[in-house]
């Protein structure tokens, strides 16, 4: 690696002509990618709600709708929008009252089912039916349109607005997101370096890796709107340590080759291949436990962050010592005193009283256990929008006026006995929280013959082996009462036609609900491990894995407690997501520490003494990577307005902090009370003394 080292150095202008020429392709890259922007697209393919929504595409042409709440306007006036609505291009059809009786007919001459799904007061509703799924961007585009046309007293709601919001909001703030993360890491390194140009360079080639991973994604087609706001984010906090470990390799190495920098360069670059390589592991093992999510959002963020974290490695020992030497002397020139430099005194400190901070991690453990299991978390993709977007404005209006908060679809065989139907129906109007169903029958009747049904009415309800009916639910969707309707309605349907499904936002939410309640577990337990496995093979060890997974653990089980303790819920993907991210991003401040206090006692130093060098030559590494995480991410928590990822930043700039924390205090404590066990569990531990274990 030394040889490959020397190389990179000697032909540095190359390096950077390669790196800065691959900028161009990624930029492609990066327009070409498809951004989802629907959560719900992730459920595995094999559940029947997202099978039916495939059967919806196929056989009747549609794929998703919208309710469209409208007040105080005249029914000519009405009529007019209806037929502007069904002009716009992908709306396949709009279903309101003027489909079953002409609007001259006095409102209430028409059937009490009908009245009560269509009218409320001086408002109606009018279902607005998309030739494509929730968040394709033919739905999208037909929404954006929609609202256009829609004057003030018209109110769109549906899952097809949300996801538009969110769009909207994420092609603005995305951004932002960057400048954010690259302004604060730059106030932390400009703090916690040694020179005012380095960190430039460290964001420079941080970034061009950023790029090179965006732009790699143009294999996968497309990413979720999660993992494009959070790769540039999470990359930066994960990856700044490499550039740290180069400089200082480095620096140490031109003591050894003071007349020759390529040489030092070359050796850094090796030694620091070696250290970040190993370190590298743990990280791009938290990533890749996301990968065994059910729910595919988890593989769509596992694999694109691991993916980076092996591009940020390669970018660190190719363009980082390229740039470093390229700008090598106005590096020299701004060289300024360590803000870190002297950590002797606060460590003695630490050192000296490690009994009280077990005392204090053995009295936070149960408050923190408890608040870990019990906080509490949502599934409603719409709440962690704020309350004033067109969508959510919508969906309250909806809930207000008609007290309704969702519509279910029920797909049926089409050659069902009409009467069976209207029996399963009227059972269906019995279930709690359902307000009304709409079918073929209710429109038109069940015994019109088939010849003789309206083509219009015919193509929205009768496919080629499916017919359709709408179930108005007046609960809101990911709650516990939906949840118990479907499965209700689900039951009835099933009864009657065995190949029949309930589909739709609702159900769909209760499988999402289903499917990441046990990913949650399997991704805990994987990342757990899978990096437990990793620290055992490094340090040959049986009982420093433990120690130091559970060091980390504790940090996420504080993190993950505050909100329980603040009365605060979280969205479901945030609670999937921190444990392998937190785990596998900062157990490696433990490692550090754990590798130096391995080799003082090799070098037959006695458990004190060991653990007091570890500690402090360790303490600034671990306090300048701590902070560089929470900047990276502590801004964007502050700024985004989509909780799903101000959340997720939020965990992990307090987790970064939590964890930097517990390792400096509680770590050191418990090698001083486990050294014994450590030496006896772990092979070579002593290197090859057989001195006794002082």
């Amino acid at each position: 690696m030394v040889k490959v080292g020397k190389w990179i150095a000697k032909h540095k202008v190359l390096v950077l002509l390669i790196g800065l020429l691959l900028v161009f392709p990624s930029m492609i890259g990066i327009a070409k990618t498809r951004v989802n922007y629907d959560l719900l697209s992730y459920l595995p393919e094999t559940l029947e709600t997202v099978k039916g929504q495939d059967i919806m595409v196929d056989e009747f042409g549609m794929g998703a709708f919208s309710m469209v709440v409208v007040e105080n306007m005249e029914m000519k006036d009405i009529q007019k929008l209806e037929d502007e609505f069904s002009q716009v291009e992908h709306v396949k059809d709009v279903l309101w009252y003027d489909d079953v009786a002409d609007i001259s007919l006095p409102v209430e001459m028409i059937p009490q089912d009908l009245r009560e799904a269509f009218f409320k007061g001086d408002a109606t509703m009018m279902l607005v039916l998309f030739d494509n799924t929730t968040s394709s961007d033919e739905a999208m585009d037909a929404l954006t349109e929609l609202r256009k046309l829609a004057n003030k007293q018209c109110f769109i709601s549906g899952m097809t607005g949300v996801v538009t919001d969110i769009k909207n909001i994420a092609m603005k703030e995305l951004p932002i997101y960057v400048v954010i993360a690259a302004v604060l890491s730059l106030v932390v390194l400009e703090l916690t370096s040694g020179s005012f140009v380095v960190p430039f360079l460290f964001l420079l080639s941080i970034g061009l890796a950023i790029l090179y991973n965006l732009g790699s994604n143009i294999i996968f087609g497309e990413t979720s709107y999660i993992t494009q706001a959070l790769t540039a984010v999470l990359q930066l906090g994960v990856t700044m340590d490499y550039s740290i470990f180069l400089l200082n390799s480095y620096e140490e190495n031109k003591k050894r080759f003071p007349e020759d920098k390529n040489r030092a360069m070359g050796h850094a670059i090796a030694n620091t291949f070696k250290s970040v390589a190993g370190s590298s592991v743990t990280t791009v093992a938290g990533f890749i436990a996301l990968c065994v999510m059910t729910f595919a959002l988890g593989r769509d963020l596992g694999i694109v962050m691991a993916k980076g974290v092996v591009i940020g490695v390669i970018c660190c020992v190719t363009i980082l010592p390229a740039l470093v030497l390229f700008f090598d002397k106005p590096i020299e020139k701004t060289q300024h005193k360590l803000l870190l430099a002297k950590m002797d005194k606060p460590s003695a400190f630490i050192t000296k009283h490690y009994k009280a901070w077990i005392l204090v991690f053995l009295v936070l453990l149960l408050p923190a256990i408890y608040g870990n299991n019990h906080t509490k978390i949502y599934y409603n993709i719409a709440e962690s929008l704020p309350a004033t977007l067109d969508s959510n404005v919508a969906n309250d209006e909806l809930k207000n006026v008609f007290d309704m908060s969702n519509i279910h679809m029920i797909m049926m065989d089409k050659n069902m006995d009409s009467k069976e139907k209207q029996k399963m129906l009227n059972e269906i109007d019995q279930v709690d929280g359902v307000k009304w169903s709409i079918s073929m029958n209710s429109l038109i009747g069940p015994t019109i013959p088939d010849s003789m049904i309206p083509e219009d009415i015919k193509k929205i309800f009768k496919g080629k082996d499916y017919e359709l009916a709408f179930i108005c639910s007046e609960y809101g969707s990911a709650t516990d009462e939906v949840n118990a309707q479907i499965k209700a309605i689900d039951k009835i349907v099933k009864s009657y036609d065995k190949s029949g499904m309930v589909i739709g936002e609702a159900p769909l939410m209760k499988d999402l609900q289903d499917t990441t309640d046990a990913d949650l577990v399997r991704v805990n337990v994987i990342s757990i491990g899978a990096i437990f496995l990793i620290i055992m093979f490094l340090f040959k060890s049986i009982s420093l894995p433990i120690i130091l997974v559970a060091v980390i653990e504790f940090a996420i089980m504080i993190n993950m407690a505050i909100p329980f303790y603040q009365g605060v819920s979280l969205p479901f993907v945030a609670s999937i997501v921190i444990g392998a991210i937190q785990l596998g991003a900062t157990v490696d401040y433990a490692i550090l520490m754990t590798t130096r206090y391995q080799r003082e006692r090799q070098r037959g130093k006695d458990k004190m003494e060991s653990i007091s060098i570890a500690h402090k030559t360790s303490m600034p590494s671990i306090i300048s990577s701590g902070l560089s995480f929470f900047a990276a991410t502590f801004g964007v928590s502050c700024y985004s307005q989509v909780e799903m990822i101000g959340s997720i930043c939020t965990l992990l700039a307090r987790g970064a902090i939590i964890s930097m924390i517990v390792v400096l205090f509680v770590l050191p404590a418990m090698f001083m009370i486990f050294d014994k066990l450590i030496c006896k569990t772990s092979i070579g531990f002593l290197g090859d003394r057989k001195a006794a274990v002082k």
